[in-house]
């Protein structure tokens, strides 16, 4: 939804029409994944994508009769290997799209809910029926499953809200039938991810680097001045001068937060992990040898952590690539970061 939001606010602010074509279903690799957008205005303009090419024209054709009758639709295609190859993909597969006019009443009812969430960078999900009597109904569920909007009747609601994972901030879009036939889409709207470097190390450096690359927030904390300098870090969003743990109460550690302790100063890391594996944070990793680790969570349970806390550090940290420079130690962090981001493990 981040993809596109903006434009959605302008458009709408100009008085524009606009539908929203969200991919719903795909079968092959060739296409972009579940949850990805594409919102186009009835003047011609277009926002965000949803399948680098291969149908964006097609599901613009569509959209004029979506915005002419406000009646949602769920498109299906299959994209061959020869339309894949012409735009640089691989191999073929199948895709379902819907496409919805944003200006329905089930948007009016969510609006105000799902703007604040983006705005202040909050957990939330969307979730819309795709298929079926309902149409288009939406509801609307913060961090705290609070509601806004229906699927229909407060049964369906409950088993939609039944039907959601633990963990909303790794979990991808999906969709779920209900007990009376109808289809929901499920959409998580997931904060954008910060990274809160602990220690002002070399390693940190590059470390920064890649993560802005891949659009984290950046923050670097560390009690040394002498360290957490403008010219060592530069392109961090955040230099924080200050006892790491103090900095952390004010950061507010949520789902969307990994924290990586770099320090090799046991008096900095060690009541900073003491504090992430009592928040939200959604990873939590510690550079050390297996030898400087155990000594590490042996000192942390006499500190009152317990084994499923404990268990949530990564450490050793980072993917096993062989890292031996500050550059690769970096990438092998941040690669384990993206990894736990897509619920795929690491180390």
């Amino acid at each position: 939804m981040r993809e596109v939001w903006n434009e959605m606010k302008i458009w709408r602010a100009e008085g524009k029409n606009a539908a929203l074509a969200t991919v719903t279903k795909v079968t092959g690799s060739s296409l972009r994944p579940e949850g990805s957008k594409m919102l186009l205005s009835s003047d011609g303009s277009i926002s965000g994508s949803v399948t680098g090419g291969c149908v964006e024209g097609a599901v613009f054709d569509e959209t004029r009769t979506v915005l002419k009758t406000n009646v949602p639709k769920l498109l299906s295609y299959g994209v061959t290997n020869e339309q894949a190859w012409e735009v640089g993909l691989s191999c073929g597969g199948s895709v379902e799209i819907f496409v919805e006019s944003v200006d329905t009443p089930a948007w009016q009812i969510i609006n105000e809910q799902l703007a604040n969430a983006l705005n202040h960078n909050r957990l939330s999900v969307v979730a819309t029926i795709i298929k079926g009597a309902g149409l288009g109904r939406k509801i609307f569920l913060d961090k705290d499953r609070a509601t806004t909007g229906t699927l229909g009747s407060p049964e369906l609601d409950g088993e939609l809200i039944r039907a959601l994972p633990e963990n909303w901030a790794t979990h991808q879009p999906f969709a779920f039938t209900l007990s009376n036939g109808e289809i929901v889409f499920i959409d998580f709207i997931v904060p954008l991810p910060r990274l809160v470097i602990i220690g002002a190390s070399h390693i940190a450096i590059p470390l920064v680097a890649l993560a802005n690359t891949l659009d984290y927030q950046t923050i670097v904390v560390d009690a040394r001045s002498a360290f957490a300098t403008r010219e060592r870090f530069p392109h961090a969003d955040e230099l924080l001068v200050g006892w790491p743990t103090e900095v952390l109460k004010k950061l507010n550690l949520d789902a969307a937060t990994c924290v990586v302790c770099l320090s090799h100063d046991d008096k900095q890391d060690n009541p900073s992990l003491l504090y992430a594996i009592n928040s939200e944070a959604r990873y939590i990793g510690a550079l050390g040898s297996r030898v400087t680790t155990a000594n590490r969570m042996t000192a942390l349970r006499e500190e009152g952590a317990t084994e499923e806390q404990l268990a949530r550090i990564h450490a050793p940290i980072g993917l096993k690539i062989g890292s031996r420079s500050p550059a690769e130690i970096a990438l092998s962090i941040m690669a384990e970061i993206v990894a736990n981001s897509h619920d795929k493990g690491g180390s």
